[in-house]
């Protein structure tokens, strides 16, 4: 029989004929009473057999009604290490040090808990002392967020951080099952494959699509975590739900309201454009054109945000054009971009001055020194929080706490009021 060790806290899908009684594994029917016991979604798809499937994680494999779901439940002992593996010997501030004190307490009394700290206010380094209180333990632990930029970031400053330990790193653009890892950073997506098997479930920007008002994620990482396990969500911009079970006492809310540095949060310009940014010829508008060039003098990167995934090469195109005179390196970077992670690892390597994207880049991630232009603030797709999303990208470096946030719009939406009254608010 094939060791079971390494698919301990997982599951997957088997017919009636692969799943002969396994030790340390239970199984059950992976559709059951027309619900998907892997993502709990209902199902009505049937196949030309008349058998029901679930289309919702499909994408997983395909769950048919009569196969079923093994769940490895074999105990595992991870090493108990005195320092919980970690390398990193940097300071906190005093009031992060407060969080992170409190998260080892939480952790330890077995309470879940909400930590509302605005952007740039050093959540991930606030995490350390967390994730090495459960590698002490010899527990099990993963780090989920929905974005794979944000996967990214955080496994690079794990990495580091963590030297001593193997970390796993799982995500859609790297197609591989994961491993037996002490700790697991992940899409949100990848806790559909496990079940039970975590003593520590931490989800960053757990208000950030598609976790957010996604009922199949939130199934997901309910039964990835132990029955007796801990949950942290991260998050400067709260949900409604959340709050909730904040207020039901069934989550301790931890609140920090100023950034690592001591800096205030950059509360952005607003700029009324009349005409289109972009006019039918493929022109840029000249106003808009001045922002941008203005930004490249100063020797800022500019992460320029577009609503559309299919605006993104036109204004390329536009930018190209006019500034082709003064070398000025521009590329664009897309959710659907297959050298998305390159393009954003050589922008924050300085190899471009200009970076062109969608929402994907709106949280998350980190560039020193950058400043931000958003066309089109009043589209509907930049929510209040997801404009504070995006202007907490500019200022979080210790020697540049302050730079520029632009909102250009055409009219001025309530998301825009709302968004420059939270950080205004934030900055009290």
């Amino acid at each position: 029989m094939e060791d079971l060790t390494l698919l301990s806290g997982r599951q997957w899908i088997a017919n009636q004929e692969d799943s002969s009684i396994l030790e340390d594994c239970s199984k059950v029917p992976v559709i059951e009473n027309h619900v998907c016991n892997r993502c709990g979604s209902k199902v009505e798809c049937k196949l030309s057999s008349g058998k029901l499937y679930c289309r919702a994680c499909i994408g997983l494999g395909r769950a048919n009604e009569g196969d079923l779901l093994i769940r490895c439940h074999r105990k595992v002992a991870f090493p108990e290490l005195s320092d919980g593996g970690m390398t990193w010997r940097g300071q906190l501030t005093p009031l992060q040090q407060q969080i992170s004190d409190k998260l080892v307490i939480n952790f330890k009394q077995k309470q879940n808990s909400l930590v509302h700290a605005v952007t740039g206010a050093g959540k991930t380094e606030m995490l350390f002392q967390l994730i090495a209180e459960c590698m002490k333990k010899g527990k099990r632990a993963c780090i989920a967020t929905p974005r794979i930029d944000v996967v990214n970031e955080l496994f690079s400053r794990f990495e580091v951080a963590f030297a001593e330990i193997g970390i796993g790193k799982y995500h859609g653009r790297e197609h591989q099952e994961p491993n037996l890892d002490q700790l697991t950073i992940c899409t949100t997506h990848q806790l559909l494959k496990f079940y039970e098997a975590f003593d520590l479930l931490v989800i960053d920007e757990v208000d950030s699509f598609p976790y957010v008002g996604n009922e199949q994620l939130h199934f997901a990482a309910k039964n990835a975590v132990k029955k007796d396990g801990v949950r942290v969500y991260l998050t400067a911009t709260p949900t409604d739900d959340l709050l909730a079970e904040v207020k039901q006492g069934k989550i301790q809310i931890l609140k920090l309201n100023r950034r690592f540095h001591g800096g205030l949060l950059p509360v952005p310009r607003e700029k009324l454009f009349i005409k289109p940014f972009l006019n039918r010829q493929g022109q840029i508008h000249v106003n808009l054109l001045s922002e941008i060039i203005k930004v490249v003098k100063s020797e800022h990167p500019l992460l320029i945000f577009i609503p559309r995934i299919e605006q993104i090469q036109v204004y390329l195109a536009a930018l190209r054009k006019k500034l082709a005179n003064d070398n000025v390196k521009i590329a664009g970077v897309h959710a659907q971009d297959p050298q998305r992670i390159e393009k954003v690892a050589a922008f924050r390597q300085r190899k471009y001055d200009i970076l062109l994207t969608t929402t994907i880049l709106e949280r998350g991630v980190t560039f020193k020194n950058v400043w931000v232009i958003i066309v089109a603030a009043d589209d509907p797709i930049y929510t209040a929080d997801s404009l504070v999303q995006i202007a907490g990208r500019v200022g979080r470096a210790k020697d540049d706490k302050t730079g520029l946030v632009l909102y250009c719009y055409h009219r001025y939406t309530k998301n825009i009021r709302i968004s420059i009254k939270q950080i205004k608010e934030m900055n009290k």
